[in-house]
Order: structure tokens, then C-alpha cells, then sequence
């Protein structure tokens, strides 16, 4: 640099050394930065060893992996039910018109809990099927609302430190065994092995979901998450299939003609408002030839409407208004006999033909509303027309167990799907639930009862274990190719999810979760660690989680596991390739540091 006459300005000696130090300066932050780049997330979830002992250990191995580091937090006590998409602390920012509050509304990113769900305090191990079909301890579902509000149905009962389960509901207050003998008086499908799947809507405890489980019928009781009532935890908490839901504005999660039969003792949805939209959706999930069943107002009027605080004409009006709404989606009355009606859904197309006449309500959907389209997909006053072709008929399936391991014509719609490679897969699953079995040995015993397969192809691995005492949610992202369907044809359940967002369920629900390749599929559109997190959140204490993927992401979830208070080991698969590896992973029992005990 010159003066402005031209002479320059004598040298700064320290000019050279503040360049010099600046250039340092540059390349180790430079340096820093690529090492953040091309380090694993391992090592941010790395956490210290647990000092206490697992009640029940997996076992010690070579492949046990003892990273260090920092653990997650714990949430405070008052998130001991936390479900973060029906969580009642947001339901003011919702409106109360048909509900909605009670549907899903996930968190913003920035509001996303990092933190570990702690049990309720006085928290047990769960007690084992099948004696918790009939029992479970008070303090894992610490509620009394429905004891007292709803002692005289006998829905349950508290005695000492249990709830105790009578069978009782609101139509069947004398036991739910006796009401579904008269159900299946009025379908003799059900005990042939017809009828497999089955929905409640608006389930209460479950009583008839678990009654259906002696008899070969699989069931997805739904109710919607509330402050005193606990309806779907008390279920999960019995071992009985159950997911948070409503039927409000969007569609249920579920595809188009896939269960067997649907079921409302009186659950109080309103059938015949706001254009049969709610109708309309069970017309939409039921297959040609399914059962929709109910009990409760409307029916028998005749004879009940003085217990309703109505009169006799309003619920004879309810009554006509609904047999001409279920006529005109092309139901039948298929029979009828004291407080139940069941209307069968036709398997004839020609019924579907009076809806092109524009005068007809309700209309033909158009061809732009996928059936099968229902993840946050608004509900429409529209019908669903079926397939005309006989793949998603009941009368067109074999009957169950032999549905189980029949490849459903329905997986020929899926791109690359074929008999040949629903077949492949059913072997391969076999396989695969064999070498499970050795590295987990409580698989098949009283201590597995509900399984979660987070995102599955045809529901292989539920079919692979259809002989043990448990259950299995099949799920399938709502991102991945439609298989749903083919899970359904062949006599399971399961639910579309996206994995970026917290499950339909309450905390400690689940005894197995089963990952296969997820996060290889999911990472690039989901944080691993809100999906570590969500699995935390909703597997019990004691309870496992088999996770299978690539060597690289292993190795980024175990440090995740460890800092959630897991102990995982890591195994082969069970043809010992080096590109594939099971960690196989046991959530601690743990009580918040705010318990009293």
C-alpha cells in the first residue's frame, strides 16, 4: 500500500505472522468441518453403560457393543402417556367441528420431544398372556374413569392392584361370549373360517376384539385418544390388536376392501350426518361380501327407545334413514334379530350402476380418488366402486388358515409383485423366523405377545409366526409401494405410517418391534434418532427390538440404543454375510428420577 503521494508505507512487522495465523486459523476449522461431514451420527448418541442389570438379559456375545458417550434425557412424569400426533395438551389449537381435535396433528419439528418416556410410577412387568386377556395391574393404566362411570356395564372391575375384565360392554353387559354366540347365529361365516379380519369402531376395552381372538377372528379395535378412558392402552395393555383413531375428517389407514367384517355396538358415530360420510368410509375399507354389524341406536327401536331419551318416532325415522343410506352404497340387510343388524355388502357390481344417474346420493367417486390413497387423506361424500373382477371378494378367498400362504391376486398390481415372488418371500420369512428364534429364544414364549413389523412387503414375517401366542401390526409406509392389500387377502392386519411421525399408539404397548432395512429406506426423509426415540417410546419395559440392516447403519443406530438405556449385541444374519447384521436390542426397566418408589 502507497501514500497518497506515492512513497510507500514502511513494513509492519507482524503483518507476515498475522497472515500466517489466520491461515492456520482457516485450515483447522476447515479440517473440523470435514471431519463432522465424514463422522457417523454414532457418535453424537453414544452413551454410557447402564451400571443396572436387565431383569431378563439377552445374553452376552463377541458382537456386544459397549460405545460411550451421552444419554437422552428423561421426559418429565406428566408424559408418562405422551402420544405426540393425539396429544391433548394441543387440542385447543383444533377445532371441535366433527371432532377433529382428536385426529392426528403431529408436532412441529421444533416442538419434537428428545427425550425418553418414563413408566407410569409403580409400573410392573405386563402380565402374560393369556392371563392379561382378563387382567392387568392398576398401576400400568392408572385410570379410573371408566370403573366408576361405567360399573353397572361391567366393562372392568378394580380389585386390589388389578383391573379385572369381565367381558361386559355397553350392548352386552351380561358378557361379550354370549353376544358373539348371537353374532354368529346371524353370520355362520364367521365360524367357517370366512370371516378373518375384522374392525371395531369405537372399541372400548376391547371385550369383542378378544373374545374374536378364541375364535380364529383377528381384530383392530379403534377408538381415539381421551383424558379419562385409556380405551386402546387398556387394550394393548390386555394383548389385544388396538390403534389410536377416529373417523372424523380423513380417511382410517387402512386400504380399500380389505376387512372381513366391521362393528359398532353403539359407539356413537354418527351414521347418517354430514352426507354418510363416516359410512361411507367403513363401505370404502370393507370388502365385497363383508359383514358391517351394529348394535345400539337405531336398532330395535321398538323396544329400546325409552332407555335413549328420544321417542319412538325420531329413532324410527334414524332407522329408515339409515337402511335407505346403507341401500343406496349397495348393502343388504343380511339379518337381523333382537339389538344386532348386519348389512352384507353386495359383491355384484350392477347394484354400483344406478350411481351414474346424477340424481342418485351418494355419487360415484371419480377416477382421480385412489381407493387405496389414506394417509391424511380427506374423507369424501362419495362411493368407492370395488373392482369389478373377483380379487378382493370374500367369497373369492380361500378360507383361513389356508388364505394364510395363498398368493392373493391383488400382488399382481404391485410393480414386480407375482405369485412367484409372494411365494419367495413366504420361504424366505420361514428362514429368517428360524434364525430369530435362536438369537431370541422369547419369541414363541408367554413373554412376546404383541409384535410390530414397522415396515413390511407381504406380511412374511407375521406368517412366519402365525403358530406362536402372539399377534403382529404389519406396517407399511405410506411412502413404500402399496403391499397393504396383499397383507389383508391373506388373513392378516396392519396399518399404513410414516416413520417421520410418532405412531397411533400409546407408550409401552408393544413387547417386539421388527426392522427390516427401515432406516436404509427412510433416512434420507427421517431423523434416525426420532424414529430411535418413537421406538422407545412405544416398546415396554423389558421388551425387544430386532433390528435388521445394512453394516453402516448398525453401526449408527447401536450408539442411539445404547444411550436410550438399551443393551443390544450385534449378530449375523443367517447366512453370515458381512453386508447384512442383526442387532438384536432389550429396553431396560427404569422408573423417573420424580418416582416415589
Amino acid at each position: 500500500m502507497k501514500h497518497k503521494d506515492g512513497k510507500p508505507y514502511p513494513p509492519n512487522k507482524n503483518s507476515k505472522k498475522i497472515q500466517v495465523t489466520l491461515i492456520v486459523v482457516v485450515l483447522c476449522g476447515f479440517s473440523f468441518y470435514l471431519g463432522g461431514i465424514f463422522c457417523s451420527e454414532k457418535e453424537t448418541y453414544a452413551t454410557n453403560e447402564v451400571n443396572r442389570e436387565d431383569e431378563t438379559p439377552i445374553g452376552n456375545s463377541a458382537g456386544s457393543l459397549q460405545t460411550r458417550g451421552n444419554s437422552f434425557t428423561e421426559c418429565s412424569a406428566d408424559y408418562q402417556d405422551y402420544t405426540p400426533c393425539t396429544d391433548p395438551r394441543r387440542w385447543k389449537k383444533y377445532g371441535l367441528h366433527r371432532l377433529t381435535f382428536m385426529e392426528r396433528h403431529c408436532p412441529p419439528n421444533f416442538e419434537r420431544k428428545e427425550c425418553l418416556v418414563p413408566p407410569p410410577d409403580g409400573y410392573k412387568v405386563p402380565i402374560r398372556w393369556p392371563k392379561s386377556k382378563n387382567e392387568c395391574w392398576y398401576r400400568n393404566v392408572p385410570y379410573d374413569w371408566i370403573n366408576k362411570q361405567k360399573s353397572n356395564q361391567h366393562w372392568l372391575v378394580k380389585e386390589g392392584e388389578k383391573f379385572i375384565f369381565p367381558g361386559g360392554g355397553t350392548m352386552f353387559p351380561n358378557g361379550v361370549g354370549k353376544y358373539v354366540d348371537l353374532m354368529e347365529d346371524l353370520i355362520p361365516q364367521m365360524k367357517d373360517g370366512t370371516v378373518r379380519t375384522a374392525i371395531d369402531t369405537g372399541c372400548g376395552v376391547a371385550s369383542w376384539g378378544g373374545d374374536l381372538l378364541d375364535r380364529g377372528i383377528l381384530t383392530v379395535s379403534l377408538a381415539p385418544r381421551d383424558n379419562h378412558e385409556a380405551q386402546v392402552q387398556f387394550a394393548l395393555e390386555r394383548g389385544i390388536p388396538a390403534v389410536l383413531g377416529i373417523i372424523s375428517t380423513q380417511r382410517l389407514p387402512f386400504p380399500s376392501n380389505s376387512f372381513d367384517m366391521a362393528h359398532c355396538s353403539r359407539c356413537l358415530i354418527p351414521w347418517t350426518e354430514f352426507g354418510g360420510v363416516y359410512l361411507l368410509e367403513v363401505h370404502r375399507i370393507l370388502r365385497p361380501g363383508g359383514f358391517w354389524v351394529l348394535s345400539g341406536p337405531p336398532v330395535n327401536y321398538e323396544n329400546r327407545w325409552r332407555g335413549w331419551n328420544t321417542t319412538i318416532e325420531e329413532q324410527r325415522s334414524d332407522y329408515e334413514k339409515l337402511q335407505d343410506l346403507l341401500t343406496s352404497m349397495c348393502f343388504k340387510l343380511f339379518n337381523k334379530k333382537d339389538d344386532i343388524a348386519v348389512w352384507q355388502k353386495l359383491t355384484d357390481n350392477s347394484c354400483y350402476k344406478k350411481l351414474d344417474n346424477a340424481d342418485n346420493y351418494p355419487p360415484k367417486c371419480d377416477d382421480g380418488t385412489e381407493p387405496d390413497s389414506a394417509w391424511y387423506t380427506p374423507l369424501r361424500p362419495c362411493v368407492v366402486v370395488p373392482p369389478a373382477t373377483r380379487k378382493v371378494k370374500l367369497n373369492a378367498l380361500a378360507k383361513w388358515p389356508e388364505r394364510l400362504h395363498v398368493a392373493p391376486e391383488r400382488v399382481s398390481d404391485i410393480r414386480g409383485g407375482s405369485e412367484g415372488a409372494f411365494k419367495h418371500d413366504d420361504s424366505k420369512w420361514k428362514v429368517r423366523a428360524k434364525h430369530y428364534k435362536k438369537l431370541l429364544p422369547a419369541i414363541g414364549t408367554e413373554k412376546v405377545r404383541n409384535v410390530m413389523d414397522m415396515n413390511t412387503l407381504y406380511g412374511g414375517f407375521a406368517a412366519a409366526l402365525v403358530e406362536d401366542p402372539l399377534w403382529v401390526m404389519n406396517v407399511v409406509s405410506s411412502y413404500a409401494a402399496n403391499t397393504l392389500p396383499v397383507v389383508y387377502d391373506r388373513g392378516l392386519i396392519g396399518m399404513f405410517h410414516d416413520w417421520c411421525e410418532a405412531f397411533s399408539t400409546y407408550p409401552r404397548t408393544y413387547d417386539l418391534l421388527h426392522v427390516d432395512n427401515l432406516f436404509t429406506a427412510e433416512s434420507h426423509r427421517c431423523e434416525m434418532k426420532y424414529v430411535m426415540l418413537e421406538m422407545d417410546r412405544i416398546l415396554r419395559p423389558n421388551g425387544y427390538a430386532i433390528i435388521r440392516e445394512s453394516s453402516y447403519f448398525i453401526d449408527v443406530v447401536a450408539p442411539m440404543a445404547k444411550g436410550m438405556r438399551w443393551s443390544c449385541r450385534e449378530e449375523d444374519t443367517e447366512y453370515s454375510g458381512q453386508n447384512e447384521k442383526i442387532l438384536i436390542c432389550q429396553k431396560k426397566l427404569w422408573y423417573s428420577k420424580e418416582s416415589s418408589l
